[in-house]
């Protein structure tokens, strides 16, 4: 049902390739140069059954932002892309993970309006090579470009490295959920206007 989607963006500041199997294995191949970033892609990939794979040449040595951000936006424009018309799907995930210490729900709504909310708090700038600011960043970017309405809540806090890295397996999950089908709806979108391409 769903379409393997391959982008590439190329700008003045980055080049990304994204390749993306929405019902994949949980198989990915990520190179951002930012290797925890890459980490959390994984970690995405993996516990949302997609099959992924991003190359990214970005000018890291100006600094993180550029690379986190496009590659927010090339990946949300790569999942709107596979979802077509959305036919059929469940359209909302609601998943709440535990890492150690740490709880976070991530909910979600493939209704095609962008909106993105957390209230994470860290207590470091930095986790490995990742600044913690730019996980928002990313994450805007992702929603403004898919077209989703995503809210990610600390239910509590602790470790950055674990607040963080729930925050991405939620979400993966969250997704796999909200792209399952639905049979009682056949070949229609779960929307009272019949459309789910603007909301």
């Amino acid at each position: 049902m769903f379409e393997e989607v391959k982008l590439e963006r190329i700008t003045g500041e980055t080049e990304i390739r994204v390749s993306l199997n929405l019902k994949g294995k949980g198989s990915a191949d990520i190179d951002t140069g930012i290797g925890f970033f890459d980490h959390m892609l994984e970690l995405f990939a993996f516990h949302g059954f997609l099959d992924l794979e991003i190359d990214v040449e970005g000018d890291l040595y100006v600094d993180e932002h550029h690379t986190v951000e496009d590659v927010g936006i090339v990946l949300g424009q790569a999942i709107a892309r596979a979802l077509g018309e959305k036919k059929g799907i469940k359209r909302y995930g609601d998943v709440t993970l535990p890492m150690d210490e740490t709880l976070v729900q991530v909910v979600l709504d493939l209704g095609g309006r962008p909106y993105y909310l957390d209230d994470l708090e860290f207590s470091r700038e930095m986790v490995g090579d990742f600044p913690v600011e730019l996980l928002a960043e990313f994450f805007r970017a992702l929603t403004n470009n898919c077209g989703m309405n995503l809210h990610i809540r600390m239910l509590r806090s602790g470790n950055a490295h674990h607040l963080i890295e729930a925050s991405f397996k939620a979400f993966g999950r969250a997704l796999d959920q909200a792209l399952t089908i639905e049979e009682r709806l056949g070949d229609s979108p779960l929307s009272t206007k019949g459309s789910l391409k603007e909301g």
